[in-house]
């Protein structure tokens, strides 16, 4: 029997703009839960004049839809990481076929020593909701020297959930809401 999808979970996501654009990625788990086109597309309209040639870090990466939107759009190269195995096999499938520059690392985001892996200039911090403290991941991200000068930190929450306290010298830049996501843009200290 065939399994059914969860209601108002798609099948796939497309990629929005650039050298990618039309393309769609397959959703083919159930646990996965990519970011809606529409925050996409704010979101990379935020990132439009910081993007071009960064190192970007995807850190529950899921589908890649944002590591591979950054990636279409100038993005220079891409660090993805992924625990589920078949979402990471799925990813490698996608990252092979798109002819993507990075990597993938099939981890889990919390075990991994980022100062090793960066500097990243753009983070994408898109934890399941339940998952991980997005102020404990900050906090990570800010003692492990892997984050390049003002580095930018796209987080994404549950609608209902407040915006964590951010190490010190961090600031949001951008914030709002859309549907059931609540995602802010902050900046790391010099």
């Amino acid at each position: 029997m065939a399994k059914t999808r969860k209601p108002g979970r798609p099948a796939a996501v497309r990629i929005i703009a650039g050298r990618a654009r039309g393309r769609r990625i397959p959703v083919e788990s159930d646990s996965i839960r990519p970011t809606p086109d529409r925050v996409r597309e704010t979101v990379f309209n935020w990132l439009q004049a910081d993007l071009q040639d960064t190192s970007c870090l995807d850190m529950f990466a899921g589908t890649g839809a944002l590591g591979i939107e950054a990636w279409s759009r100038g993005a220079g190269y891409i660090t993805f990481v992924e625990q589920d195995r078949q979402a990471a096999k799925q990813l490698g499938i996608r990252l092979e076929e798109f002819g993507i520059t990075g990597e993938l690392r099939k981890a889990d985001a919390l075990q991994l020593h980022y100062g090793n892996l960066g500097p990243f200039d753009i983070v994408f911090l898109d934890p399941p909701f339940q998952g991980p403290d997005l102020a404990n991941l900050c906090t990570l991200l800010e003692s492990s020297g892997g984050l390049s000068a003002s580095a930018l930190i796209y987080m994404e929450m549950h609608r209902k959930t407040p915006l964590p306290e951010l190490p010190a010298g961090w600031t949001v830049k951008k914030e709002q809401t859309a549907g059931q996501v609540r995602f802010a843009l902050a900046e790391s200290g010099e």
